[in-house]
């Protein structure tokens, strides 16, 4: 272990993220990011990993994509984080692109530096726009550790700090459990459902076929609004700009974030319907965010937006997911006893394994043979498997076979 690593890891220790030092340990993993590239690591020890996690979806284009690396440099020649209380052209500018392409009346846009704001955000349009506190989710959903939106999501978290979580406010149901949605729609007065299109953090399972469009149905039929959480599955994930668009949902409100900030600047976004953005017309000073649409962030995105949108993109998503999905049947029939299902819509991938924590066994496994890719933090059974847009076959052939030692790695450690 060379000295600067050894370094960030004892200071990591002492200062900043204690327990997640100490885990990463316990499993093996003794990563510290140094040089990055396209869509390669480097350790500070100088070991290269192909990187199938992408934080989550943050370095879709890649790390340090040139065309974004640009655009921030540029902007830093005349821009810097602006002034949150006064109209800006670039964060307009961004926001126009950004309802460009996006389903339905989605129209106005509140900028954020986090999902989690952006999703704090969302819901405090629709208690507003309906003068209703009670907000939906889903059992095992994650939409972010700020406020609001820790109270959404896995019940632990909001105890752990005393935030609340399941009440008459905060209300959890079953995923693909339309029953379920429609009682508590009818049991409380609902402000909204908040859903990721499909779940990240409990293992990317995916909608049932009518289950999405179901929910929306019964929002319009018992006046709530529906908010989707696009952090993780938004920006061509899946093979469409936006995860609703294969489900044939319209939202009333969308979040995106993560991939927004092209890995660069941090930027969220929560876009609102007209009957959502009320509040924008009654009082401009209803949520401030000091570096929500940062300038020169805004510059960034908007490079994020025109390189995602591009014709050859998604088609590029496309064939990266047919390629990998082949890769990956040839060897979940090689080794069925161990890998048993994979879930994927588009680059939108989980892969879920023969024992509760065989995703998480996995992880260490794919570390050991040069591929970076992180277990669901809700379900450890499943691997999420995060490809970028932008792979090309090569590089997807190169990951395929790395995975296959992980997995033979894995089951040499269980003796099978």
């Amino acid at each position: 272990m060379t000295d600067a690593k050894r370094r960030a890891l004892e200071l990591a220790a002492r200062y900043v993220c204690p327990d997640r030092v100490r885990t990463f340990e316990a499993m093996g993993v003794d990563l510290v990011i140094g040089r990055r590239e396209g869509y390669r690591l480097w350790d500070l020890d100088g070991r290269e990993l192909l990187d199938f996690h992408l934080n989550g979806g943050v370095f879709n284009l890649g790390h340090r994509h040139p065309e974004l690396v640009a655009a921030l440099r540029d902007a830093l020649d005349t821009l810097d984080v602006g002034n949150h209380h006064f109209p800006s052209l670039a964060r307009a500018e961004l926001a126009e692109a950004l309802v460009h392409t996006m389903p339905g009346d989605l129209q106005y846009v509140v900028f954020s530096p986090s999902g989690g704001e952006a999703v704090d955000v969302a819901i405090k349009s629709a208690r507003h726009a309906t003068q209703r506190r009670a907000v939906v989710s889903i059992e095992g959903g994650y939409h972010g550790h700020t406020g609001l939106a820790l109270a959404t999501g896995e019940e632990r978290f909001a105890r752990f700090f005393l935030s609340g979580g399941a009440s008459e406010e905060f209300v959890q149901v079953p995923f693909n459990d339309l029953d379920a949605m429609e009682a508590a729609l009818r049991r409380h007065q609902v402000a909204a459902v908040i859903l990721e299109t499909i779940p990240a953090t409990c293992g990317f399972p995916l909608p049932a076929p009518g289950y999405l469009s179901g929910v929306k149905a019964l929002c319009e039929r018992n006046g709530a609004l529906y908010i989707a959480d696009e952090v993780q599955t938004g920006l061509g994930r899946t093979g469409r700009m936006w995860g609703v668009e294969c489900f044939g949902v319209t939202p009333d409100i969308l979040i995106t974030g993560k991939g927004l900030s092209g890995g660069l600047y941090p930027i969220a976004a929560t876009v609102l319907a007209p009957a959502a953005a009320r509040w924008l017309e009654q009082d401009g000073w209803g949520h401030l965010s000091t570096f929500g649409g940062a300038e020169v962030g805004c510059r960034v995105a908007q490079k994020v937006l025109e390189i995602t949108t591009r014709p050859g993109t998604l088609d590029g998503v496309h064939a990266t997911s047919d390629r990998l999905a082949a890769g990956l049947e040839r060897l979940r029939a090689r080794y069925p006893e161990w890998l048993v299902e994979i879930r994927r819509r588009g680059l939108v991938m989980g892969l879920r394994f023969a024992h509760e924590r065989g995703g998480q066994m996995m992880t260490r496994a794919c570390y050991d043979a040069g591929l970076w890719a992180m277990f669901a933090g809700f379900d450890p059974a499943v691997l999420q498997f995060k490809a970028g847009l932008l792979l090309d076959a090569a590089t997807c052939d190169e990951a395929l076979g790395r995975f296959e030692q992980g997995l033979q790695g894995c089951l040499a450690l269980l003796g099978r």
